[in-house]
C-alpha cells in the first residue's frame, strides 16, 4: 500500500494589477510576492546600486593601495560553492589589472572555517600585505586580530549573519552587517565580491586609471557565470537582484561565453549546456563543485573555474565527476545509517528535531545528510562527525518557519558552553561541541524548536500552485515555464497537483517509474518519478494523484510535454 500524500496547500495568488501578459505566468508570479512589472526585469540596468554598501568604500580604498603600490594580496575563500566561485572571481579581476594575487582555501578536515589564527599562520608564509576573505570572516574575531598584529590588513568580504562583535578588520562588506542599507540581505558570497569589484571599477574609471595604464576597462559581465552558480548552489532566495544576477549568468552560459571550468563541470553532469537552467546550478554543476570541498581540497574546483584551458578544465571536471560519485557512495550508506537508527527510536513522531551522530560518519558529507533527513522527516536536522581535540562538528539543515541560526544562538544562552562556535543561515547552519553531549544538544533543539516554532510548521505540507485545466497541460506552456525563471530558494519551480487514471506503468532505469495518465477528457500524457519506492510501484490501482512540474522531455530532435513528478499517491 503507497503512504498517502502529505497535506497539499495552494499558493495564494496576491493582488490584482496584471504583471505579464500571459496568464499563467501572471498567476505564477504574482503567488511569489511579486508585486510591480520592474520585479521582472532581469537586465543588468536594473540592478541594485552598490553605493548603498557599508564599507565599500573602504574596501575599494584597500584595493587601490594594494593595486598602485604593488602589495602581495591573498584571498582566504570557503569550501564550498559559493567560496569557491568567489575566490575564482575575485582571483580573476585581481589578476586581469595587474594585481600581486594569490588564494588559499582551507582544508576543512585540518583547519575548519573561516580565518582562523591557524590559517592566518600558513597564510603568513606567502608574505601577504592584504587578507582579502571571501564568504567568510565575519565571524573570525581571533583570525582577523592576528593577521592585524602581524602587520597584514584585512579586508573581509562575507554575508553570513554576524553575531554581537564584529572582527576588527581594515574595512568589511556584508549586507547583513548592522548599519548597512544595501536591500539584497540575500546576496551570496559572490555578489558581495562582485558588487565590490564594480565599485572598484567604478572608483578607477573616474580616475582615468585605464585610460592612463592603456588598458580596456574590467568587464565584469565575462564572469557573471560565476555569480549565477554561487547564488543557485547557495542556497540564498532569490529575490529580484538575485534574479537577475542569475538569468544574466545563464544567458552567458547558454551562448557559450562561460568559464571553461563551468562547461566542463556541466559536460561532466551530462547536462547541455546550451539549454542551461537555474535548477542545472542546485542539482548538477553545484554538487561536483561542492565535492572537492567535501572530500578533497576545494583548491581543485578553483583551479577547474579560473582555468582558461579547455583540455585542463574537462580533466579537472572529470576528477570532480570521479569524488562526486565516491561522494554519492557515502551519503547512500549514511542515509541507510540514520534512517536505521531513527527506525529503532520510541516516540519517533513525537520528536520536534533530530541530532544524529555516528562515530564513522564522514565530515564532509554530513550536511547532506542532514538535508536528507530533514526532507524524510519534516524535521529540523543536526548530524555530527568526528572532527579533532575530542569536538564533532555538526551540519544542521531546517523547515520552513523555524530559523536555524536563532535557534542555536537560544541555545547559547539557554545552555552557556554547549556550542562550541555556530554560524549560519536559517535554513542552513554549521556547530561544534564536545564529543559525549549529543545527547544535551537534542534536548536542547527540541527545547528551541518548542520555544521558536509554531506547531503549525512542523505538519508536512506540500505546496503547489494549485490545479491546471486540461487546456493548460500542453508544450507551449512548459516551454514558456522553462524560459520564464530563474527558478530556485524563495522563488520556487511551478508545481501543480491533479489526479489522473493510470494507462501503463513501467520501472526504468532501477528506479524510476515511467507513466502513461489519461486525463479527463481522454487525453494521454507522459508522466516520469524519479527514485521511486520500487517495494510500492507499479501498483495494481488504476488511479493517482501527484504534485508535478510541467516540463519537455526532449529525445532524438524531438519535444513532447511530460509531468515530472514531485510526489505521487495511488488511489
Amino acid at each position: 500500500m503507497t503512504r498517502p500524500l502529505p497535506e497539499i496547500i495552494t499558493r495564494p495568488v496576491a493582488g490584482d494589477a496584471p504583471l505579464h501578459d500571459h496568464p499563467l505566468l501572471d498567476r505564477l508570479y504574482r503567488a511569489r510576492g511579486v508585486r510591480q512589472a520592474g520585479d521582472l526585469d532581469t537586465g543588468l540596468a536594473s540592478l541594485t546600486p552598490w553605493q548603498s554598501l557599508k564599507g565599500i568604500q573602504a574596501s575599494v580604498a584597500l584595493l587601490e593601495t594594494a593595486l598602485k603600490t604593488g602589495q602581495r594580496v591573498l584571498i582566504v575563500g570557503d569550501y564550498d560553492a559559493d567560496g569557491a566561485t568567489s575566490t575564482a572571481l575575485t582571483y580573476l579581476a585581481l589578476r586581469s589589472l595587474g594585481m600581486d594575487v594569490r588564494f588559499l582555501l582551507p582544508n576543512r578536515f585540518e583547519y575548519g572555517y573561516g580565518l582562523s589564527p591557524e590559517i592566518v599562520s600558513l597564510a603568513l608564509e606567502q608574505s601577504p600585505d592584504l587578507i582579502i576573505t571571501v564568504d567568510n570572516g565575519i565571524a573570525s574575531i581571533d583570525g582577523v586580530r592576528a593577521a592585524r598584529e602581524a602587520g597584514v590588513a584585512v579586508l573581509v568580504t562575507d554575508h553570513h549573519l554576524p553575531a554581537d562583535e564584529l572582527p576588527e578588520a581594515d574595512a568589511i562588506v556584508n549586507p547583513n552587517q548592522p548599519g548597512c542599507d544595501f536591500p539584497s540581505k540575500a546576496a551570496c558570497g559572490c555578489t558581495v565580491v562582485f558588487y565590490l569589484l564594480i565599485a572598484l571599477r567604478a572608483s578607477l574609471r573616474e580616475q582615468g586609471w585605464f585610460q592612463h595604464q592603456g588598458i580596456p576597462e574590467l568587464n565584469l559581465g565575462q564572469w557573471l557565470d560565476l555569480v549565477a552558480l554561487a547564488t543557485v548552489a547557495d542556497v540564498v532566495p532569490l529575490d529580484a537582484n538575485n534574479r537577475r544576477l542569475v538569468q544574466q549568468g545563464l544567458l552567458r552560459i547558454r551562448n557559450g561565453q562561460a568559464r571553461p571550468g563551468v562547461l566542463a563541470l556541466f559536460e561532466a553532469a551530462g547536462r547541455d549546456w546550451q539549454r542551461a537552467q537555474s535548477q542545472d546550478f542546485g542539482f548538477a554543476v553545484g554538487p561536483r563543485l561542492n565535492a572537492a570541498g567535501r572530500l578533497d581540497d576545494m583548491t581543485l574546483g578553483v583551479r577547474c573555474l579560473i582555468t582558461d584551458d579547455p583540455i585542463e578544465a574537462r580533466a579537472l571536471a572529470t576528477q570532480l565527476e570521479d569524488l562526486n560519485r565516491e561522494r554519492r557512495a557515502i551519503e547512500r550508506s549514511m542515509v541507510v545509517d540514520a534512517e536505521r537508527h531513527l527506525t529503532d527510536l520510541e516516540g519517533l513522531d513525537n520528536r520536534l528535531g533530530h541530532v544524529l551522530f555516528q562515530p564513522d560518519w564522514h565530515e564532509g558529507v554530513i550536511g547532506i545528510l542532514a538535508s536528507r533527513i530533514k526532507d524524510k522527516t519534516y524535521r529540523p536536522v543536526i548530524a555530527l562527525a568526528e572532527s579533532d581535540k575530542g569536538l564533532l562538528k555538526g551540519s544542521a539543515r531546517s523547515i520552513p518557519g523555524f530559523h536555524l541560526r536563532d535557534g542555536l544562538d537560544w541555545i547559547a544562552g539557554q545552555a552557556p558552553g554547549l556550542l562550541r562556535k555556530f554560524g549560519g543561515h536559517a535554513m542552513a547552519a554549521g556547530l561544534s561541541i564536545e564529543q559525549g553531549r549529543e545527547g544535551e544538544l537534542q534536548t536542547w533543539f527540541e527545547k528551541a524548536v518548542e520555544t521558536l516554532c509554531e506547531p503549525e510548521a512542523l505538519v508536512p505540507q506540500l505546496v503547489t500552485d494549485g490545479t491546471l485545466g486540461a487546456s493548460d497541460l500542453t508544450l507551449t506552456n512548459a516551454l514558456a515555464l522553462e524560459q520564464a525563471g530563474p527558478w530556485g530558494q524563495g522563488f520556487p519551480v511551478p508545481s501543480f497537483h491533479g489526479e489522473w487514471r493510470i494507462e501503463s506503468q513501467r520501472i526504468v532505469g532501477e528506479r524510476h517509474l515511467k507513466l502513461q495518465l489519461v486525463d479527463e477528457q481522454g487525453v494521454v500524457i507522459d508522466g516520469i518519478a524519479f527514485n521511486i519506492d520500487v517495494s510500492e510501484w507499479p501498483t495494481d490501482k488504476s488511479r493517482l494523484r501527484g504534485v508535478y512540474q510541467l516540463s519537455c522531455n526532449r529525445y532524438r530532435g524531438r519535444e513532447t510535454l511530460q509531468l515530472i513528478f514531485e510526489a505521487i499517491e495511488a488511489i
